[in-house]
């Protein structure tokens, strides 16, 4: 790929004889008189670098390197000036310029330094490439699924990501918390910064002490070296707390103390140090009950439940198996190398009448499973685990009709009618929340 450099001097001879030089090194060479014809070049050109004179008839070079940093931060700046000054120098590399020579006596060092400013440029692309990669790989639009229990659950998280509110994400294993974790972070003003994760049930009280505050040397058998904790680490960013219900009592105030008053001491230290970050915490737990139960500090939990949004299990999301499914379907054969497989009425079928206790990461290890199995490119009930094929099919069994499955059918079936087709409307007169009406309606399969 050309890289293209943008020289800025009003000595044209001098100008002249750079761009030669430069352009012998196979690079394309732009140039601009004046700071003004140079701004105008940067807004129409993809510049890599700047070779800017620090004396321009319309302004100080020195000045102009912030002006480019602002409006075109990859963009490297090499100053030029015809009388070095120290002053000048360092307030040049403050306002971000790559370096500072002097005309004539540094002419050498032109060439190798634009190879160091292209290295630097090409780094810096790379990682906005793939922070634009992990953006959209936890956006919100990469999250499957057309129920309206997951559209209202997408809506809340969109609603409070903007903010810098306390998260809790409750329910079942599997069904996405730390996707819509990474979602919140990705479209919160914190994107671009750190997201740490820690999961509370995979160690043990001393270790996941140490893992969230960082330890000092010498503080335990052991620690042979200082070591930042998961706080200090999202300084700026967001740190997610999963299965924040198994945390230890003890554990619990402390992080507490943290959320209290931005402060946090490692262990074996006494001075304590500052981290700012959005907390989002995520539970399996009814941290209602543990904490009226006294398994869980009810403080902590009123402090962590600022804004809860709790993710439907799979069952209550009948609409969404069937994306899910093709978009596994797709992936796990891209992955191992397979021609793109297609799903069968009855396999969907099976899948769309099984209970999912693991959710959706049990019909993504589900769909794995089938299309490594697979001999032709169409997944059929025959590869399915035994006891989703072999389960009974409960939208299919006669109801009786003294069960509470048909009459709570009947009853919403009868009330949609009466409100024409009005959801709002219904849920008002059965008086429950509409997303229970939506879940609902998934579950009984009506339209």
């Amino acid at each position: 790929m050309l890289k293209n450099i943008l020289i800025i001097d009003d000595e044209q001879k001098l100008r002249g004889l750079l761009a030669r030089i430069i352009k012998s090194e196979g690079f394309e060479v732009l140039e601009a008189p004046d700071l003004k014809t140079g701004f105008k070049k940067l807004e129409h050109n993809d510049i890599d670098v700047v070779l800017c004179d620090v004396k321009l008839p319309d302004g100080n070079g020195v000045d102009f390197v912030q002006k480019i940093k602002r409006s075109f931060p990859l963009v490297e700046v090499i100053l030029l000036t015809a009388f070095g000054k120290i002053s000048d120098g360092v307030q040049a590399m403050k306002n971000g310029a790559f370096d500072y020579i002097v005309k004539g006596d540094d002419n050498e060092k032109i060439i190798p330094l634009l190879y160091k400013a292209l290295e630097k440029v090409q780094l810096q692309k790379k990682v906005k490439q793939l922070e634009k990669r992990i953006s959209d790989k936890y956006s919100f639009d990469n999250i499957i699924g057309k129920s309206k229990a997951l559209e209202q659950v997408i809506d809340l998280a969109k609603r409070v990501s903007k903010t810098d509110s306390t998260v809790l994400l409750t329910g079942e294993t599997g069904t996405g918390k730390e996707v819509f974790a990474q979602a919140i972070h990705e479209n919160s003003n914190r994107v671009g910064k750190s997201f740490v994760a820690l999961n509370c049930s995979t160690f043990s009280k001393e270790i996941l002490e140490s893992e969230l505050f960082g330890h000092k040397q010498g503080a335990f058998t052991g620690a042979l070296k200082d070591k930042k904790g998961f706080i200090e680490e999202a300084n700026g960013g967001t740190l997610f707390l999963d299965e924040i219900g198994e945390m230890p009592i003890e554990l619990q105030a402390k992080l507490l103390r943290v959320l209290e008053t931005s402060e946090y001491i490692q262990i074996g230290d006494t001075t304590p140090r500052k981290s700012n970050f959005r907390l989002i915490t995520a539970t399996n737990r009814d941290l209602k009950t543990e904490s009226e139960e006294h398994r869980f500090r009810s403080d902590l939990y009123f402090r962590l439940n600022i804004f809860e949004i709790k993710i439907p299990p799979l069952r209550e999301r009948i609409k969404d198996i069937a994306p899910l499914a093709h978009s596994f379907a797709s992936q796990f054969s891209a992955k191992t190398n397979k021609k793109a497989v297609s799903i069968d009425t009855e396999f969907l079928h099976k899948l769309e009448t099984y209970h999912w206790p693991g959710n959706v990461r049990e019909l993504k290890n589900v769909i794995e499973r089938s299309v490594i199995l697979v001999d032709g490119e169409i997944l059929n009930e025959e590869l399915l685990p035994y006891e989703i094929q072999h389960q009974i099919d409960k939208t299919n069994k006669t109801l009786s009709a003294f069960s509470m499955q048909s009459v709570e059918k009947l009853h919403i079936q009868k009330v949609l009618n009466y409100t024409k087709g009005n959801k709002a409307e219904t849920a008002r007169l059965l008086e429950i929340g509409i997303a229970t009406l939506y879940r609902k309606l998934d579950e009984y399969n009506i339209h």
